[in-house]
């Protein structure tokens, strides 16, 4: 029986003084009714850096996450997207976790029949499959992820349970957290994953995001509507998304204005420039159409066309 092809998970010239995602004028309509949700964003995040993308709901912020990580429910219409050198939009959806990226959800899914060990430890082997490493054992792994839970104030006890069920919304998310822990991720994407969480369980999940973003060549990309978090994580770039692209950028010093001042206050004279350059992209699409539409047209009524220039002219008319 033929081995198993391991897939390349980086360009072979690929270093780690290169950006580890870089996002060139992506866009993105939802596949159920077309409707555009990005609409040019570029974005390039370098081994090591935290980045953080604020804005108002609609505004795209969680698609972006959610079209990295491969969901089914968009389509990528135009634009370029590459992870470790390698076009990360024709990696296999399976392939992208195995790549080292990791995306923790808002509303993390419920598993009633998988234990929460067992969730944990198919997904780690998995991972250390590919990177041609033996297979940790169940008593091994379970000593491995205990020591783990310390860190995101969880009882042993908990990993029997099924995955997330019955969980309540601090123990769901420090259970995204967990697993972030476990699989060491090198891009980890966090989807308001501060959001409902009380006093204590916000406290040990940032402290926990802030300790493994200090790891050498750990990059996060964090979608919040909260400074609070920020502050813990101190972002190298924050971002604001408005209208499915980054108008934006600039250091912790905008989520304080953000704070302050709140977003339309800030986004109101970037919105105006970004709709204009909008405007100027679709005049010019529309002049380059008409101009092939044009030399179409000349080449149909050319008399050294095939059939002749009469036969061509009935085409176009």
């Amino acid at each position: 029986m033929r081995e198993q092809e391991t897939p390349r998970f980086q360009a072979e010239d690929w270093t780690p003084d290169q950006p580890l995602l870089e996002i060139k004028d992506l866009r993105v309509e939802a596949e159920e009714d077309g409707q555009e949700i990005l609409k040019g964003v570029n974005l390039t995040i370098m081994p090591g850096e935290v980045h953080a993308i604020m804005g108002r709901n609609g505004s795209g912020k969680s698609t972006l996450s959610k079209v990295l990580a491969g969901y089914p429910s968009y389509k990528v219409t135009a634009g370029e997207v590459r992870y470790k050198g390698l076009d990360l939009l024709e990696l296999p959806i399976d392939n992208r976790g195995l790549a080292g990226l990791f995306l923790a959800f808002q509303y993390p899914i419920e598993i009633p029949l998988v234990s929460n060990l067992e969730f944990l430890r198919v997904a780690f082997n998995e991972r250390r499959k590919w990177k041609k490493e033996p297979e940790v054992v169940s008593y091994e792994f379970r000593e491995l992820v205990e020591g783990r839970l310390k860190e995101v104030g969880l009882d042993p006890s908990f990993l029997d349970r099924p995955l997330n069920y019955g969980f309540s919304g601090g123990e769901k998310k420090r259970n995204e957290i967990l697993q972030m822990l476990v699989l060491d991720p090198e891009l980890v994407m966090l989807d308001e994953t501060d959001s409902g969480l009380d006093v204590d369980s916000f406290n040990i999940t940032a402290n926990a995001i802030k300790r493994f973003s200090k790891r050498k060549g750990k990059s996060f990309l964090v979608t919040t509507h909260y400074k609070k978090l920020l502050d813990v994580l101190q972002p190298h770039k924050i971002h604001v998304m408005h209208a499915g692209k980054i108008v934006l950028s600039g250091s912790m010093d905008l989520a304080g204005q953000i704070e302050a001042e709140g977003f339309q206050a800030l986004v109101g004279a970037a919105a105006e420039g970004e709709e204009e350059e909008e405007r100027d992209r679709r005049e010019d699409e529309g002049e380059r159409e008409e101009h092939e539409g044009e030399d179409e047209a000349e080449s149909l009524l050319s008399p050294s066309a095939a059939g002749g220039g009469r036969r061509n002219l009935d085409r176009l008319l």
